[in-house]
Formats: C-alpha cells, structure tokens, sequence
C-alpha cells in the first residue's frame, strides 16, 4: 500500500489488521478503543458509524465481531479516502463501506430505522469551548463546529431501528445533557461506564448504551481504570488493546 506524506501503517493487534494513520490529522486514541469494546455487535448486525474519523472503530468493530455489514459516515473527505485504503489493505472491502457524509444530513443519506447498531465517538468541546480559530482537521474532531451533540443523538435515534442500540463515549461534565438529549429522542439509556485514569483520580471518560424505545432500567458498571502504575495499562486495558 503506498503511502502519501506524513502517513504511516500502525498495527491494531487484533487479527493482523492494520490501518494508515496521517500524524498531521487526528490519530485515534484509547477511546476508540474502549468505545467499540464497549459496543455490543453481533455478527447479523447492522452497523453503522458516525463520526468515523481514519476509520478506526468499523475496523476493532469487525476485528472484534466480524458483522457482516459495517458503515462508516465520515464529513472530512480526506479521512474517507484514508479509511477506504485501510479497508482495503486489511481485505474488508466487501464488509465494510466509507461514506462521505454529514451527521446532520444522515437521515436523508441512509435508510431510516435500519441500523441494529450505531456507534459515536463525537467532537467533546462544545462550540463554546477552547481555541479553534481555524477548521482544521483536529478541530472538527474535538470542537462541534461542524456538528452537535443534539445533532449526534438526533440522527442515532432516526437511523437506529426499534430496539437497537446506540453507542457513545464523552466526557462525564456533559452526561446530564446526554441523558437528557437520549431521553428527548426515545433512547433510553441501559448501561453506564466511568472511565478513570487511575484508581484515586476522577473520570474523565463516561461510555453509555442506549436503546431506542427500551425501558427505564439503567446498569452502572464498575469503572474501567485505565493506568496501575504510571504509564502501564491495567490488565483489562491491555487486553482491549492486544488480542
């Protein structure tokens, strides 16, 4: 695979996959990780990805479950072209898709009430928050310039069917507008996981389930505690990251 300026190949440790990353983008981190670990898929299911950014959760997504059927939506055309070409060199051309898309306009993009699964790994700052003079790559992945939250959760419960189940990892300041916002558009929120750097710090990633039309009742997981000592992985982290 060739590959173009500032790009490189890194391995994913799940089943030889491996994907091409741009280190003047956005290059995933442990969230993607632990998002689509957290994500419960089946191998009938219908997945689609919102946000996919190089392509990063479709690819631990299907090295994890092997559904037969994964959608990437992605806005940032270079990304989509990046994704395409990891699909490629990992042979999955003929499970997973690439689209070029924006979150806002995913209901008119794909067929409604069809996805068993959704999955988000969205911008965390509000439009508010932080520096972002310039739409850059790594600005439209950390700051909602381009979409919301709301506009997130809008789309999931459009184009999740029945039953299915949504996806998300954010960051614990904003749960209760999440809960808030998955409640407003009839995705009750299920599962519940804190994700702290270590075991006396506070958590600074939250994971949640929902699923639309389901029934009040929400499980609080044990926290997932990220490091043990300085910068070694716990053991459960480990294993999200190594097969």
């Amino acid at each position: 695979m060739e590959l173009f300026e500032n790009e490189r190949i890194d391995e994913l440790h799940r089943k030889g996959y491996q994907i091409i990353q741009n280190t003047k983008m956005f290059c995933f981190g442990i969230d993607a990780v632990i998002l689509s670990a957290f994500a419960d898929v089946r191998a009938k299911d219908q997945v689609l990805d919102m946000g996919s950014g190089n392509g990063i959760i479709p690819l631990m997504i299907h090295a994890k479950y092997e559904p037969s059927n994964i959608i990437g939506l992605e806005i940032q055309e270079a990304n989509v072209r990046m994704a395409r070409r990891s699909i490629l060199l990992n042979n999955l051309e003929s499970d997973i898709q690439m689209m070029h898309g924006d979150i806002k306009e995913a209901a008119g993009l794909l067929p409604l009430s069809s996805f068993d699964v959704v999955t988000c790994n969205p911008p965390y700052m509000d439009s508010g928050s932080g520096l972002h003079n310039e739409l850059s790559a790594k600005t439209i992945a950390r700051h909602e310039v381009l979409c919301s939250l709301e506009d997130v959760i809008t789309s999931a419960s459009r184009l999740t069917r029945v039953g299915g189940r949504f996806y998300l990892v954010h960051r614990p300041h904003r749960l209760v507008q999440i809960i808030s916002l998955l409640r407003q558009y009839n995705m009750e929120p299920k599962r519940l996981r804190m994700v702290h750097p270590t075991t006396d710090a506070e958590a600074t990633m939250v994971l949640i389930e929902s699923v639309r039309g389901g029934k009040p009742f929400l499980k609080v997981e044990k926290p997932l505690i990220v490091y043990e000592e300085g910068t070694q992985y716990t053991e459960e982290v480990r294993k999200l990251y190594y097969e």
